[in-house]
């Protein structure tokens, strides 16, 4: 359980840091096209006998460079490149899965299983959640501008298409290590619902990060304890818990309240006329 606690934390202070540039730069969809692509590389790496990190880390990687490649090299927008990539690296991995005889459940891949994560694995995911996590924070800046304002990125000569893909690196190394708490369908709501927290509670970066961080490690350990005195699903319940934290912030941001007493008055003053 406690091996549980500190690398969820971890795990959630690496999705939430991500989570604020993917929802400034509106790769939400990425972020959902990576972590289903990934079911590939895990059977291929299985039967390769390689690492199933490495494998998934590669199959996301080529999800989202082909997904970049096709928008680049076609009429099509990313979202639509993304949707069709995904699903077909998704499905070819379920093919490949049902062809092969193992003792790898597919239920933790897709779901998760963090309270029967192994000490190897916990030190794995706690070595690769700290690379994430410090690399992140060392071109917070550049990314920012990157993200936040391209054409003053290209004036000033940054390597937008290095950080472009470092961003997406660090996006399919996230999904890699979150196999293990919330799995391949789940950790979506990782890697954008802490962003879309710290986005409704202030307009300052700095603190979006430190909002989103907060909730999603909250969320976390509040979402394996329920998990673990209720019998449920670690991964739903973390899940359900962040969607709880979203809800309490739309409810009560200042931007959130002002549109519904607006509204409320309008249709008041309809009902009025």
């Amino acid at each position: 359980m406690l091996h549980a606690l500190w690398v969820g934390g971890l795990i959630a202070m690496a999705c939430a840091l991500l989570s604020c540039f993917l929802v400034l730069k509106s790769w939400s969809l990425m972020g959902d096209a990576i972590s289903h692509a990934v079911l590939p590389g895990i059977v291929i790496a299985h039967i390769l006998g390689l690492p199933l990190l490495l494998g998934a880390f590669v199959a996301g990687l080529i999800c989202a460079s082909a997904s970049n490649f096709v928008k680049q090299n076609s009429r099509l927008k990313g979202d639509t490149a993304m949707g069709v990539i995904f699903t077909g690296m998704f499905a070819f991995g379920l093919v490949l899965f049902s062809q092969i005889s193992t003792d790898i459940h597919l239920d933790h891949i897709l779901m998760g299983n963090i309270l029967g994560i192994s000490r190897s694995q916990m030190i794995q995911t706690a070595v690769l959640g700290l690379v994430v996590i410090s690399v992140t924070l060392l071109f917070k800046k550049d990314l920012l501008l990157v993200c936040f304002d391209p054409s003053h990125a290209r004036v000033i000569a940054l390597p937008q298409a290095f950080l472009s893909y470092l961003l997406l690196a660090l996006v399919s190394l996230t999904i890699v290590i979150s196999l293990h708490t919330v799995g391949a369908i789940l950790v979506i709501a990782m890697l954008v619902t802490p962003g879309c927290i710290g986005s409704l509670w202030t307009s300052r970066f700095s603190t979006m990060l430190l909002v989103a961080s907060l909730s999603s490690i909250s969320a976390t350990w509040l979402g394996i304890l329920l998990s673990f005195y209720f019998n449920a699903s670690t991964g739903a319940c973390i899940v359900l818990t962040l969607a709880t934290f979203f809800g309490i912030s739309f409810f009560c941001s200042k931007g959130a309240r002002r549109k519904l007493l607006s509204r409320g008055a309008s249709f008041s003053k309809e009902q009025n006329l």
